[in-house]
């Protein structure tokens, strides 16, 4: 009965979107041949770069996280050629089994579930690579399986320690606009993402961020599809080559305006705000973690993300636990994605448009759950969490 009213998405994306994006998307149909949407949409490009950290290139494709993998891949990648894969959960994998598809050969070095990318490995595996083959490095930023947070800045350094020149490719989707990121700062190629997480718009539109060294590349690539070919959708001549057809109209409105709300709050701010409720999360954690089945992922705060938390309880509990928060009380907790047991798994997504009183309200939930369902747990965790918030506000 606790569940009647508006229900709250705790899953790691789609995100929980802004009345504001809602709104500027509750329009009719505008003229995609001239006027308000052309100038919308071209500035939507400046802002795109800042929120990734590049003064390069961005592309904007209609379709998901993973139209923009293939995007991404198809410009720079042939068949045959080799791509190095940074493996900390299902996402990267995933990325290396589109490579695959396109004809790639892939070779994965596997880090586990629970901790970051060993750079020295990353090092080792460039340098062993005499001939160059590895034409491209991909790694993700976060992934969402498994909430891993790499340091992107430092598999860089490993490539360039071991004099490989490789494409450095990143996967921001799980966490751009709330992960610290810095494409050019970094010395990323390519960056991908997309408008369902950090970015607080629906589904639905992806983008390729790439810099010079990448498009270079691209030159060398001797045929291209027409739709993911990025350098028509770059500084386009006429306005249908943006999206190669017809522009996401309601999109394009709806990510004007979380765009301007980054902006108002600021990028920095709002890596802080997302930084403060996690440590907020974390706290709860530990303490629920002090007396019962519950592991948080991720041992390593350093190699956590700000934007996901993948947790574990014993089999089958999670799952009873996830029902009952959504059936009892309207909250709906994350899948155990890509874990086994999937059962003993499951996620929280505090990324894009959240704020403090919606952390303590998911928080409030699932403790009430862990009592409901006497699953065994410390207690006193949102007090810990609160007063995370309370020392946090006073500075």
């Amino acid at each position: 009965m606790f569940a009647n009213g508006l229900s709250y998405l705790a899953i790691p994306g789609p995100s929980v979107m802004p009345e504001r994006v809602l709104r500027a998307m509750h329009r009719a149909a505008p003229n995609i041949y001239t006027g308000e949407l052309h100038d919308v949409t071209r500035s939507l490009i400046p802002d795109l770069k800042s929120v990734a950290g590049t003064a390069h290139n961005v592309a904007i494709y209609i379709g998901n996280g993973h139209g923009v993998w293939e995007a991404a891949l198809s410009n720079v990648i042939g068949a045959g050629d080799t791509v190095l894969v940074l493996a900390t959960g299902r996402f990267c994998v995933g990325w290396g089994e589109m490579a695959e598809g396109l004809g790639a050969t892939v070779e994965t070095i596997d880090f586990g579930d629970s901790d970051a990318v060993d750079l020295a490995q990353v090092e080792a595996a460039l340098r062993a690579d005499t001939q160059g083959r590895i034409k491209a490095v991909l790694t993700v930023l976060v992934d969402t399986s498994t909430g891993v947070l790499n340091d992107i800045k430092g598999v860089r350094a490993a490539m360039d320690a071991a004099g490989h020149d490789a494409l450095l490719m990143c996967d921001c989707i799980a966490s751009l606009g709330c992960d610290e990121y810095r494409m050019d700062d970094w010395g990323v190629d390519i960056t991908v993402a997309a408008s369902q997480k950090g970015l607080m718009t629906p589904p639905g539109i992806g983008f390729v961020w790439f810099n010079d060294t990448a498009d270079a590349v691209r030159g060398t690539i001797s045929q291209v599809s027409r739709y993911w070919d990025w350098r028509p959708r770059v500084d386009a001549d006429e306005y249908w080559k943006f999206f190669d057809g017809t522009a996401p109209t309601h999109h394009i409105y709806g990510l004007r305006e979380a765009l301007d709300m980054i902006a108002e709050e600021g990028l920095e701010a709002v890596w802080a705000r997302h930084a403060g409720l996690a440590r907020a999360i974390w706290a709860a954690i530990d303490v629920w973690s002090s007396a019962g089945p519950m592991e948080i992922n991720v041992a390593d705060e350093a190699a956590r993300s700000r934007a996901v938390t993948s947790l574990k309880l014993d089999e089958g509990q999670s799952d009873a636990l996830r029902a009952w928060c959504e059936e009892k009380m309207g909250v709906t907790l994350g899948i155990g994605l890509g874990r086994t047991p999937a059962s003993a798994y499951f996620r929280l997504g505090h990324m894009g448009h959240v704020n403090g009183h919606m952390v303590l309200g998911f928080l409030g939930t699932i403790d009430a759950g862990l009592k409901a369902l006497d699953i065994p747990h410390g207690r006193g965790a949102l007090e810990a969490a609160s007063a995370v918030l309370a020392d946090l506000s006073r500075g």
